[in-house]
Protein backbone atom coordinates (compact mmCIF):
# COMPACT_ATOMS: atom_id res chain seq x y z
CA UNK A 1 0.00 0.00 0.00
CA UNK A 2 3.06 2.85 0.81
CA UNK A 3 4.29 1.72 -2.69
CA UNK A 4 1.24 1.94 -5.04
CA UNK A 5 -2.22 3.40 -5.62
CA UNK A 6 -3.93 0.41 -4.08
CA UNK A 7 -6.57 1.74 -0.95
CA UNK A 8 -8.28 -0.30 1.33
CA UNK A 9 -11.28 -0.84 -1.33
CA UNK A 10 -8.38 -2.69 -3.60
CA UNK A 11 -8.27 -5.76 -0.63
CA UNK A 12 -10.05 -8.08 0.53
CA UNK A 13 -8.76 -10.46 3.11
CA UNK A 14 -11.31 -14.08 3.46
CA UNK A 15 -10.76 -16.70 5.97
CA UNK A 16 -10.33 -20.33 4.03
CA UNK A 17 -9.92 -23.69 5.22
CA UNK A 18 -8.92 -25.90 2.02
CA UNK A 19 -10.22 -29.24 3.52
CA UNK A 20 -13.72 -27.25 3.54
CA UNK A 21 -14.50 -27.48 0.16
CA UNK A 22 -18.36 -26.91 0.18
CA UNK A 23 -17.35 -23.38 1.75
CA UNK A 24 -15.23 -22.46 -1.58
CA UNK A 25 -17.78 -21.92 -4.03
CA UNK A 26 -19.34 -19.17 -1.17
CA UNK A 27 -15.98 -17.81 -1.31
CA UNK A 28 -15.20 -16.83 -5.08
CA UNK A 29 -18.73 -15.72 -4.84
CA UNK A 30 -17.48 -13.28 -2.04
CA UNK A 31 -14.33 -12.57 -4.31
CA UNK A 32 -16.64 -12.26 -7.08
CA UNK A 33 -19.08 -9.59 -5.64
CA UNK A 34 -16.17 -7.42 -4.45
CA UNK A 35 -14.43 -6.93 -7.17
CA UNK A 36 -16.38 -8.06 -10.23
CA UNK A 37 -13.90 -10.61 -11.61
CA UNK A 38 -10.83 -12.55 -11.13
CA UNK A 39 -7.67 -12.56 -12.84
CA UNK A 40 -5.21 -14.64 -11.68
CA UNK A 41 -5.72 -17.52 -8.53
CA UNK A 42 -2.37 -18.72 -6.68
CA UNK A 43 -3.20 -21.85 -5.13
CA UNK A 44 -0.30 -21.80 -2.11
CA UNK A 45 -1.51 -23.87 0.09
CA UNK A 46 -0.27 -26.82 1.27
CA UNK A 47 1.75 -28.57 4.05
CA UNK A 48 4.80 -30.73 3.52
CA UNK A 49 6.03 -33.88 5.59
CA UNK A 50 8.77 -35.62 7.57
CA UNK A 51 8.32 -39.36 8.43
CA UNK A 52 8.76 -42.96 7.02
CA UNK A 53 6.25 -44.53 5.38
CA UNK A 54 6.52 -47.99 7.47
CA UNK A 55 5.92 -45.32 10.35
CA UNK A 56 3.18 -43.72 9.04
CA UNK A 57 -0.73 -43.93 9.93
CA UNK A 58 -2.50 -43.81 6.77
CA UNK A 59 -5.06 -40.87 8.11
CA UNK A 60 -1.76 -38.57 7.73
CA UNK A 61 -1.69 -39.85 3.82
CA UNK A 62 -5.03 -39.05 3.23
CA UNK A 63 -5.41 -35.75 5.31
CA UNK A 64 -2.20 -34.34 2.45
CA UNK A 65 -4.10 -35.13 -0.61
CA UNK A 66 -7.33 -33.82 1.02
CA UNK A 67 -5.32 -30.26 1.76
CA UNK A 68 -2.49 -30.31 -1.06
CA UNK A 69 -4.48 -31.77 -4.18
CA UNK A 70 -8.33 -32.10 -3.64
CA UNK A 71 -8.71 -28.73 -1.13
CA UNK A 72 -6.27 -27.21 -4.63
CA UNK A 73 -8.24 -28.40 -7.22
CA UNK A 74 -12.04 -27.92 -5.69
CA UNK A 75 -10.98 -24.53 -5.27
CA UNK A 76 -9.68 -24.27 -9.04
CA UNK A 77 -13.01 -25.31 -9.68
CA UNK A 78 -15.35 -22.94 -8.60
CA UNK A 79 -12.81 -19.82 -10.14
CA UNK A 80 -12.02 -21.93 -13.72
CA UNK A 81 -16.02 -21.56 -13.85
CA UNK A 82 -15.73 -17.87 -13.76
CA UNK A 83 -12.54 -17.98 -15.89
CA UNK A 84 -14.37 -19.45 -18.55
CA UNK A 85 -17.37 -17.17 -18.94
CA UNK A 86 -14.71 -14.63 -19.40
CA UNK A 87 -12.36 -16.44 -21.72
CA UNK A 88 -9.34 -15.23 -19.46
CA UNK A 89 -7.44 -15.54 -16.81
CA UNK A 90 -4.56 -17.48 -14.94
CA UNK A 91 -4.50 -20.08 -12.89
CA UNK A 92 -1.18 -20.39 -11.09
CA UNK A 93 -0.24 -23.44 -8.78
CA UNK A 94 2.65 -23.71 -6.37
CA UNK A 95 4.07 -27.15 -6.78
CA UNK A 96 7.63 -27.93 -6.14
CA UNK A 97 10.58 -29.86 -7.11
CA UNK A 98 8.96 -32.37 -5.23
CA UNK A 99 6.58 -32.78 -8.11
CA UNK A 100 9.02 -33.96 -10.42
CA UNK A 101 10.93 -35.90 -8.06
CA UNK A 102 11.00 -38.21 -5.03
CA UNK A 103 12.65 -37.76 -1.91
CA UNK A 104 12.53 -39.70 1.49
CA UNK A 105 10.52 -38.74 4.56
CA UNK A 106 8.01 -37.08 2.10
CA UNK A 107 6.11 -39.97 0.36
CA UNK A 108 3.07 -38.50 0.89
CA UNK A 109 4.00 -35.27 -0.22
CA UNK A 110 5.78 -35.79 -3.24
CA UNK A 111 2.54 -37.97 -3.70
CA UNK A 112 0.47 -34.91 -3.51
CA UNK A 113 2.15 -32.81 -5.54
CA UNK A 114 2.82 -35.29 -8.57
CA UNK A 115 -0.92 -35.52 -8.68
CA UNK A 116 -0.90 -31.51 -8.81
CA UNK A 117 1.84 -31.52 -11.65
CA UNK A 118 -0.93 -34.59 -13.41
CA UNK A 119 -4.04 -32.67 -12.63
CA UNK A 120 -3.30 -29.83 -14.00
CA UNK A 121 -0.75 -30.32 -17.00
CA UNK A 122 -3.88 -32.38 -17.97
CA UNK A 123 -6.35 -29.38 -17.22
CA UNK A 124 -4.41 -27.31 -19.61
CA UNK A 125 -5.43 -29.69 -23.10
CA UNK A 126 -8.49 -29.65 -21.86
CA UNK A 127 -8.71 -25.25 -21.99
CA UNK A 128 -6.98 -25.75 -25.57
CA UNK A 129 -10.38 -23.55 -26.83
CA UNK A 130 -9.46 -20.68 -24.26
CA UNK A 131 -5.75 -19.97 -24.93
CA UNK A 132 -6.37 -16.86 -22.85
CA UNK A 133 -6.82 -19.15 -19.89
CA UNK A 134 -3.66 -19.74 -19.03
CA UNK A 135 -2.62 -22.80 -16.59
CA UNK A 136 0.83 -22.33 -14.59
CA UNK A 137 3.19 -24.49 -12.60
CA UNK A 138 5.33 -23.32 -10.01
CA UNK A 139 8.00 -25.59 -8.47
CA UNK A 140 10.32 -24.31 -5.73
CA UNK A 141 12.94 -25.95 -4.33
CA UNK A 142 14.15 -25.35 -0.59
CA UNK A 143 12.16 -21.63 0.16
CA UNK A 144 12.50 -19.82 3.54
CA UNK A 145 9.20 -20.33 5.18
CA UNK A 146 7.47 -22.07 8.19
CA UNK A 147 6.18 -25.33 6.04
CA UNK A 148 8.81 -26.97 7.76
CA UNK A 149 7.14 -26.14 11.18
CA UNK A 150 3.73 -27.09 10.31
CA UNK A 151 5.18 -30.58 8.68
CA UNK A 152 2.73 -33.75 8.82
CA UNK A 153 4.73 -36.39 10.85
CA UNK A 154 3.67 -39.97 11.79
CA UNK A 155 0.72 -39.49 13.25
CA UNK A 156 -2.17 -36.46 12.67
CA UNK A 157 -1.71 -33.56 15.44
CA UNK A 158 2.09 -34.87 16.20
CA UNK A 159 4.20 -31.73 15.62
CA UNK A 160 7.70 -32.15 14.57
CA UNK A 161 10.83 -31.50 17.17
CA UNK A 162 13.19 -29.10 15.13
CA UNK A 163 12.67 -27.37 11.94
CA UNK A 164 16.70 -26.63 11.71
CA UNK A 165 18.57 -23.82 10.05
CA UNK A 166 16.94 -22.53 7.23
CA UNK A 167 20.31 -20.15 5.93
CA UNK A 168 20.97 -21.85 3.16
CA UNK A 169 17.17 -22.43 1.22
CA UNK A 170 16.52 -19.25 -0.80
CA UNK A 171 15.03 -16.43 0.47
CA UNK A 172 11.51 -15.64 0.34
CA UNK A 173 11.18 -12.19 -1.39
CA UNK A 174 13.25 -13.94 -4.31
CA UNK A 175 10.91 -16.75 -4.85
CA UNK A 176 8.19 -14.52 -4.77
CA UNK A 177 9.75 -12.24 -7.52
CA UNK A 178 10.75 -15.34 -9.86
CA UNK A 179 7.51 -16.37 -9.20
CA UNK A 180 5.91 -12.92 -10.68
CA UNK A 181 8.17 -13.35 -13.86
CA UNK A 182 6.77 -16.68 -14.50
CA UNK A 183 3.31 -16.04 -14.10
CA UNK A 184 3.71 -12.47 -16.10
CA UNK A 185 5.12 -14.74 -18.90
CA UNK A 186 2.78 -17.12 -19.23
CA UNK A 187 5.43 -20.05 -18.17
CA UNK A 188 3.57 -23.55 -18.51
CA UNK A 189 5.73 -24.76 -15.82
CA UNK A 190 9.21 -22.84 -13.93
CA UNK A 191 11.78 -24.37 -11.32
CA UNK A 192 12.11 -21.79 -8.66
CA UNK A 193 15.90 -22.97 -7.28
CA UNK A 194 19.06 -21.81 -6.46
CA UNK A 195 22.10 -24.23 -7.65
CA UNK A 196 23.14 -26.90 -6.84
CA UNK A 197 19.17 -28.04 -5.81
CA UNK A 198 18.64 -26.72 -9.50
CA UNK A 199 21.17 -28.66 -11.02
CA UNK A 200 20.02 -31.59 -9.34
CA UNK A 201 16.56 -30.95 -11.16
CA UNK A 202 18.05 -31.05 -14.36
CA UNK A 203 19.73 -34.52 -13.65
CA UNK A 204 16.47 -36.05 -12.23
CA UNK A 205 14.56 -34.84 -15.67
CA UNK A 206 17.73 -36.09 -18.46
CA UNK A 207 19.45 -38.11 -16.48
CA UNK A 208 16.99 -40.25 -13.94
CA UNK A 209 19.42 -43.31 -13.43
CA UNK A 210 21.62 -40.95 -12.35
CA UNK A 211 19.52 -39.12 -10.53
CA UNK A 212 17.86 -42.46 -8.36
CA UNK A 213 21.95 -43.73 -7.54
CA UNK A 214 22.22 -40.10 -6.25
CA UNK A 215 18.89 -40.17 -4.21
CA UNK A 216 19.62 -43.53 -3.00
CA UNK A 217 23.28 -42.32 -1.35
CA UNK A 218 21.60 -39.19 -0.11
CA UNK A 219 18.53 -40.24 0.80
CA UNK A 220 20.53 -43.39 2.94
CA UNK A 221 21.90 -40.85 4.89
CA UNK A 222 19.06 -38.56 5.50
CA UNK A 223 17.14 -41.49 7.25
CA UNK A 224 19.78 -42.01 9.38
CA UNK A 225 20.15 -38.66 10.65
CA UNK A 226 16.34 -38.47 10.72
CA UNK A 227 16.29 -41.36 13.13
CA UNK A 228 19.07 -40.32 15.40
CA UNK A 229 17.32 -36.96 15.62
CA UNK A 230 20.11 -34.87 14.36
CA UNK A 231 18.84 -32.28 11.57
CA UNK A 232 19.69 -32.57 8.31
CA UNK A 233 20.82 -29.97 5.73
CA UNK A 234 19.77 -32.69 2.96
CA UNK A 235 19.48 -31.42 -0.46
CA UNK A 236 15.77 -31.71 -1.08
CA UNK A 237 14.52 -30.32 2.23
CA UNK A 238 11.99 -28.12 1.21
Amino acid sequence: LEISNLGEKDILVLRLDLTDRSSHEAATNSVLKHFGKIDVLINNGGRSQRSLFVDTSLDVYSAIMELNYLGTISLTKHVLNHMIQRKKGKIVTVSSVMGIMGAPLASGYCASKHALQGFFNSLRTELTDYPEISIINICPGPVQSKIIQNVFTENLGKAIESSGDQSHKMPTDRCVRLTLVSIANDLKEAWVSDNPYLAVCYLWQYAPTWAWWVMNKMGKKRIQNFKSGVVSLFIFSL
